[in-house]
């Protein structure tokens, strides 16, 4: 079920999955809708349209993951620091909403879960036999991007070693954060290829889907921002891969290591993750170079072939994050996602992709209602 409610000065933007078991899960997209206003006005919009959202027709969830879309850190991550003390894992980056406001926020909560701070740091939601471990705004001072990344790598596998888990078998979704992409992006991919080595993910095992996208920390001087997520008790049969082959290549043809997307089922859902997918064809070649519609389209293409190979579509999307190089897009892309997506939970923000050909680039989350019988319970 997908709704949207308006609040003063803001909106949100609601889908949510309830298949009549103990958990139900929300994804929240919440926009400030006067752009005029200062950024405390919009802030508090923001965050008054959260609360009451919990308190009323999302009463019993709790957060899991939040990320904050900021027009300019460096001036406005302290105040959402002060603002938001909800206890889970929170991501924020500067990655400027599209349409003239300075803040929105990706909210992703459940019903009938247990959460707190685990030993590791990283945040654990607890339900049935399994701990889903979430992280945001990890980040180092370390002198360039390479060292940066390798530091997070290194910081985030020992939580998981502390929390009974490994990178390879418990860890399902990356994102990374890159201040100037043009210029960083590459010593983020040597030290994800060099540690994933370390750690037994090669071409011929499996990656990790993820993100690799420009973005801003509120320090300048951070040059690679990593969230994750990994669940602890995940069986290795429950977890797929997906390629989508004849419309994508494999990304370790062309350098990096990603999988295009990953599913993870359950008895009576399947989870799936999309990675930041783009205008490229399945010889790794960028698709309609310079022409914003078309790449589009074909981004579109590309992600439901990934969706169709975990059985899902876009209709069992639960949120989606459009990224634009060039701010003059916004208008003809926020007109495609109209007329397809209306009411779906999705924004659009200012992020150069990691290769300057690619004018656009989306990444998303599905759920869907399963029974497979031989799997545990969510």
């Amino acid at each position: 079920m997908q709704d949207t409610i308006q609040f003063d000065n803001a909106f949100a933007e609601i889908f949510q999955f309830d298949n009549g078991t103990e958990v139900c899960e929300c994804h929240l997209m919440i926009h400030a809708s006067s752009p005029s206003l200062p950024f405390a006005q919009q802030l508090e919009a923001v965050m008054g349209a959260y609360e009451r959202l919990i308190d009323g027709t999302l009463k019993g969830s709790v957060a899991v993951f939040k990320r904050y879309f900021l027009s300019d850190a460096a001036n406005q991550a302290d105040d959402v620091i002060v603002a938001d003390v909800t206890d889970c894992a929170k991501s924020i980056i500067q990655q400027a909403p599209l349409d003239g406001t300075k803040i929105a926020l990706w909210a992703y909560l459940m019903t009938n879960v247990e959460t707190s701070v685990s030993k590791s740091g990283l945040y654990e939601v607890r339900h049935g036999g399994f701990r889903h471990l979430w992280n945001g705004s990890a980040h180092n001072m370390a002198a360039n991007s390479e060292y940066q990344t390798r530091l997070l790598f290194n910081e985030y596998n020992m939580q998981l070693i502390e929390e009974g888990c490994t990178l390879e078998a418990n860890c399902i979704r990356t994102w990374f954060f890159v201040n100037d992409v043009d210029l960083n992006y590459g010593g983020v991919v040597r030290a994800r290829n060099q540690f994933f080595f370390t750690q037994g993910l090669t071409v011929n095992t499996h990656f990790i889907a993820s993100t690799g996208i420009g973005g801003r920390q509120q320090d300048p001087n951070v040059l690679s921002q990593m969230d994750n997520y990994a669940i602890a008790g995940v069986r290795k049969e429950q977890i797929h891969y997906l390629y989508a082959s004849t419309h994508l290549n494999r990304t370790s043809d062309y350098g990096v290591s990603f999988e295009r997307g990953t599913l993870v089922n359950y008895r009576d859902r399947r989870h799936v993750f999309i990675s930041g997918t783009a205008s490229i064809n399945n010889k790794g070649e960028v698709m309609y170079p310079k022409d914003i519609v078309r790449q589009t389209r074909r981004m579109w293409e590309n992600v439901e072939a990934l969706l169709a190979e975990a059985d899902c579509n876009f209709n069992d999307v639960a949120e989606m994050v459009v990224y634009l190089r060039d701010t003059a897009d916004y208008a003809v892309v926020r007109s495609l996602f109209e007329e397809r997506f209306a009411g779906k939970p999705y924004v659009i923000v200012h992020a150069p992709v990691c290769r300057p050909g690619w004018l656009i680039e989306m990444e998303c989350m599905a759920v869907k209602a399963v029974d497979l019988p031989t799997m545990p319970k969510f």
